[in-house]
């Protein structure tokens, strides 16, 4: 039995990062489509999407874009999920979710607003640090308690020598690396996401093995994108 969580390798940059990450495990793989070294524009996450396994989970990550933008781009480009990373209203939120396969709603940790979860209308929500893509890793109390863990993204200063620990302190769902698999802004280095998805896994089982009583991954997800494509 494992209770691996998903593990989602998010500032893809290239076809070969992103096949390389798809290779040594990962689940989710996410495009930065708003401003940063990682941006990346619809029409090369396109070419990508067209390679990759159908299970794989493709996420369009938009900072405070216009609703009707991201939309378009995650139905041209054939995305799985979009990700709101910015301070988008509920009612834009709820727009979007609305007609698109997956969405997730992110917060920085302690966000007044996370309080507020459910009223966005998303699948997930995803909790990073204050300041996102910097790699700084967040109290980890500040994201106890906020919402259902099976909906629950952990991301924010993740890495292979501490993504154990915030796997066994908030039973995530899913957990969101970036720079902690990287050898340089957008280029992703093989030897740390394999030891980023080997750590992830390893904490899993563990967590599986001391709660038994958890559900595992023979049982229906509390949310199954593949079942909305």
């Amino acid at each position: 039995m494992s209770g691996s969580p998903v593990v989602k390798i998010c500032g893809i940059t290239s076809e070969a990062d992103a096949l390389l990450a798809v290779g040594l495990g990962a689940d989710a793989l996410g495009f930065i489509f708003a401003p940063s070294p990682r941006q990346m524009t619809a029409g090369a996450v396109s070419d990508i999407v067209k390679r990759l396994p159908e299970e794989i989970l493709t996420v369009g990550v938009f900072r405070d874009e216009s609703p009707r933008r991201v939309v378009e781009i995650a139905n041209t480009v054939g995305l799985g999920a979009v990700q709101l990373h910015g301070h988008e209203s509920i009612e834009d939120t709820q727009w979007v979710a609305a007609r698109v396969r997956t969405a997730i709603k992110a917060f920085s940790a302690g966000e007044p607003a996370i309080g507020r979860f459910e009223e966005f209308g998303c699948a997930f929500l995803l909790i990073d640090g204050a300041s996102p893509g910097s790699g700084e890793v967040f109290d980890w109390r500040l994201a106890e308690g906020v919402a259902d863990p099976g909906r629950l993204f952990v991301s924010g200063g993740l890495h292979a020598g501490n993504v154990g620990q915030a796997i066994a302190h908030l039973r995530p769902y899913g957990v969101d690396v970036s720079t902690g698999v990287e050898r340089a802004p957008g280029e992703k280095d093989p030897q740390k996401i394999d030891a980023f998805i080997k750590a992830a896994r390893a904490a899993g089982d563990a967590v599986a093995a001391e709660h038994p009583g958890l559900p595992d991954e023979s049982e229906p997800a509390p949310y199954d994108w593949l079942r909305d494509r």
